[in-house]
Formats: C-alpha cells, sequence, structure tokens
C-alpha cells in the first residue's frame, strides 16, 4: 500500500504544471502569439501597443482585453502567474518582476522563419497549447508553399522614413527573399540604416517598398515622396503586415510576390 502511494506521490511530481492561468504581456510582439495561442480566459492584459491598428495585426481581437503599459506595479497589481516579455524589454523591469516572485518569459527578436516557427512553438509549450502551435506552423508553412516562384531577378528595397533602409540578414530580408524579391540594398549597406536617396536612385531598384504612412503629416515621411521617387514601381507595406515576426507575416510576402509578379 505505502508502495502505491509513493508511486502516485512520485507521477503527480513529475507531471507537467497546469498551464498559467493569469498571462499578462508587456511587449507588441508576445501580444501577438499570445491573442493566437491562449485559451479562452488566459489573457488578464496585453500592452496598450496592442491596440494600435496601425502596428498590430490583431488590434481588434486586443480591444476585449485590459491593456498595461508595462510598469512593474501595474503587472504586479494584476497577480499573473506568468508574464510576457520581449529580450529588449527594460531590465530594470523584469527584473523587479522576478525579485517580486513573478514568473518572466523574455522573447528575442524574430530574425528569420526559423525564429518564427521557434518562438511560435515556445509560446505554444509556454500556454499548454502546443497543438495549437504545431497548427500555426504548419499553415504558414503552406502559405508560403504557395507563393510562386520569380521568373527572373527583381531588385526591391524597403525604403521608409528619414531615409531608413532594411539589410542585412534579417527578417525584412527574409520576406523579399521569400516573395522571390533581391534586396538592392544589400549591395551598399552590410546592415539597415540610412541610405541617401542620391544611393537609391543609383541602385535603381525595380521597385521600392515604403511603410504605410501615419495620419497626419510627418517630416520623416517627407523623402519617400520626393520627385526623383515618382514613376518608380512600388508596393506598400502595411507596418502591422511585419512589425513583429509571427505567421502572420505570411500575408505581406503574398502581397509582395504579387507586386513582384507585375514586374515580370
Amino acid at each position: 500500500m505505502l508502495g502505491a502511494l509513493l508511486v502516485c506521490a512520485s507521477t503527480a511530481q513529475a507531471g507537467d504544471p497546469p498551464p498559467p492561468a493569469r498571462v499578462v504581456s508587456i511587449n507588441l510582439c508576445t501580444d501577438q502569439l499570445a491573442l493566437q495561442l491562449a485559451a479562452p480566459g488566459q489573457i488578464v492584459s496585453l500592452s496598450a501597443v496592442a491596440r494600435d491598428a496601425q502596428v498590430s495585426p490583431l488590434a481588434e481581437a486586443a480591444m476585449a482585453y485590459p491593456v498595461n503599459h508595462g510598469s512593474a506595479e501595474e503587472v504586479f497589481r494584476l497577480q499573473p502567474d506568468l508574464v510576457l516579455a520581449s529580450a529588449y524589454t527594460s531590465p530594470v523591469t523584469v527584473g523587479l518582476l522576478r525579485r517580486l516572485g513573478l514568473r518572466v518569459e523574455q522573447f528575442p527578436p524574430e530574425d528569420s522563419f526559423d525564429d518564427i516557427r521557434a518562438n511560435t512553438r515556445r509560446m505554444g509549450e509556454l500556454l499548454g497549447q502546443p497543438d495549437v502551435a504545431e497548427r500555426l506552423i504548419a499553415g504558414f508553412g503552406a502559405s508560403l508553399a504557395e507563393i510562386p516562384p520569380a521568373h527572373r531577378k527583381v531588385t526591391a528595397v524597403i525604403y521608409g522614413p528619414n531615409g531608413f533602409a532594411s539589410a542585412g540578414t534579417g527578417l525584412p530580408d527574409a520576406l523579399l527573399r521569400a516573395a522571390g524579391l533581391t534586396n538592392a540594398a544589400n549591395d551598399v549597406l552590410a546592415f539597415s540604416g540610412t541610405l541617401a536617396l542620391e544611393k537609391l536612385v543609383m541602385l535603381a531598384p525595380e521597385m521600392i517598398i515604403t511603410p504605410t504612412p501615419y495620419p497626419g503629416a510627418s517630416r520623416a515621411e517627407e523623402l519617400l515622396r520626393h520627385p526623383a521617387l515618382a514613376g518608380r514601381a512600388g508596393a506598400g507595406l502595411a507596418g502591422n503586415e511585419w512589425a513583429c515576426g509571427t505567421v502572420m507575416v505570411a500575408r505581406a510576402v503574398a502581397r509582395l510576390a504579387a507586386a513582384r509578379e507585375a514586374l515580370e
């Protein structure tokens, strides 16, 4: 009898802990992952930015949840059993939350499609939703597989306010490659940074991809309306389509691929 009880106790201790019941996210990108993967009632609060449709593809869904502004005091009052944060979340905030006894899980930025899969899978495990995560990952792969291959080399540059161009091997470059485009900015920049208008004109990319502007006037965006860029093939890329590396970036890839096909 005693042996049976010991076996039962050992089994109970070895079992997986229950999924967290009170999840608070204090970062836009962990907001998106949580919204896609959490069970009903599992999310207690999201970051305030989750409701901003300019950067959050799930802004409408986020309206159903209370928001927070990422302060340790605010989060502690919510008494979560799991706090989701970015690797870049203030270390002071993260450290204080942990000293207060809260579990904080930080997610690194996604620089590749493999990173997207890894973070999706990890969030699924944390929230007790591994099967949902695997379905999302499978759907992501299927969506990318539907992108038609390029028939020739088509060059493009992602060009933002203040002449900021995406270069290097990060997620923007992965989006371009998946869409069958060649990132011309890589010819002159080792990593993302300012690309002078004169250099952009000399590069002569076949497509210039610009972010959807925010409402109202912006001096930072004036460069994007320069006459030297007029008449060039372009494509708009909404900030909420790629602000975070989640499986939803497949939509951006599909739109870029369609723009590429129009040039072929």
